[in-house]
């Protein structure tokens, strides 16, 4: 855990901290030199890649197939983010290891938010047809981001607003090159325009008493939002993998609940272990339909090493599955 290792660190960064102006501030990059970038996760760090091209050295603390709410950093992410002159965060608590992370670092680097101006789910679970409170929130407008649903980029569109931020938030770091982030960005904008298409184009085609979801946990509620498919339940029951499996009467009345609503499929994450979905599948009779690609990319190779990718493979693989 972080207390192994923090404690010195911490009362190091304490030391910087009382030499340091009230503001600090990292300059920009030399002339020739890239920007040296880090990202929180692997989803994240695909989309920083898009923009920062050529002109930036990214590093990502939380790899492919690697899970963020279990992440536990080492010194050599502390490192990293010493030296950093911008960190990408996908917020809304997402990296809840992060800010201690930063302390111990004494970074000056600037902080730029992905999820900053996104419509915000609600946390937890909803009801069928019941609305979500969180849908007139956004992030960074000073609500408690823990009460929402952080797993903004299953939705395209948000998706796209991440790269605008990113793109703004590293021209605020690197003038310079601003607009080569700006050409970069636009260019993948219009790849995820495409995308976007092409998952509206897929989800249309399964039956609307088929567009029923079970996963290992919450992931897809923006997913499920966007795309008009109905979350009926979670193996966890959280928005977490952190949470402890099931028991065996959480696990039968959710087996209840998938017998009741007639789903069909129940799918697993990369991330995850799938013994406990087998388990719920084994219950009900409801066949396994597939991994899903949640909180993290592939190895470099892997059917979603990207973030387009990852997006193509979870729509067919829903498709597939429910159709």
């Amino acid at each position: 855990m972080l207390s192994r290792y923090l404690s010195p660190l911490i009362t190091g960064a304490l030391l910087i901290a009382a030499c340091a102006p009230a503001t600090p501030t990292t300059p920009p990059p030399a002339a020739g030199n890239p920007l040296r970038v880090v990202a929180t996760f692997s989803v994240l760090g695909d989309l920083v890649k898009n923009v920062g091209g050529d002109a930036i050295a990214l590093t990502v603390l939380v790899g492919p197939d690697s899970d963020s709410h279990t992440y536990e950093p080492s010194p050599a992410d502390s490192a990293a983010l010493a030296e950093a002159q911008v960190i990408v965060e996908n917020g809304i608590e997402f990296e809840s290891w992060l800010d201690e992370l930063v302390t111990a670092s004494g970074t000056q680097a600037a902080r730029v938010v992905a999820a900053d101006g996104l419509t915000l789910r609600e946390g937890g679970e909803h009801e069928e047809g019941e609305e979500h409170e969180g849908e007139e929130h956004t992030e960074g407008d000073g609500h408690e981001h823990g009460a929402f649903d952080p797993h903004v980029w299953h939705n395209v569109e948000n998706a796209m607003q991440m790269v605008r931020n990113i793109q703004a938030g590293m021209s605020a770091a690197d003038p310079a090159r601003a607009a080569t982030y700006q050409a970069n960005a636009e260019a993948y904008l219009r790849t995820l325009t495409e995308l976007e298409a092409y998952v509206v184009a897929q989800a249309a085609t399964v039956p609307a008493d088929r567009r029923q979801i079970v996963t290992n946990h919450d992931a897809f509620g923006y997913f499920c939002d966007a795309y008009d498919f109905t979350l009926v339940g979670d193996v966890l029951g959280t928005l977490s993998t952190e949470a402890a499996e099931p028991s065996a009467q959480e696990l039968a009345q959710l087996a209840d609940r998938v017998r009741a609503t007639g789903v069909s499929v129940i799918f697993t994450e990369n991330v995850m272990s799938a013994d406990v979905a087998e388990a719920l599948s084994r219950e009900t009779g409801v066949k396994i339909g597939g991994a899903l690609y949640t909180d993290a990319l592939t190895a470099i190779g892997g059917p979603a090493d990207t973030y387009e990718k990852m997006i193509r493979a979870n729509i067919d693989t829903v498709v597939g599955a429910l159709k």
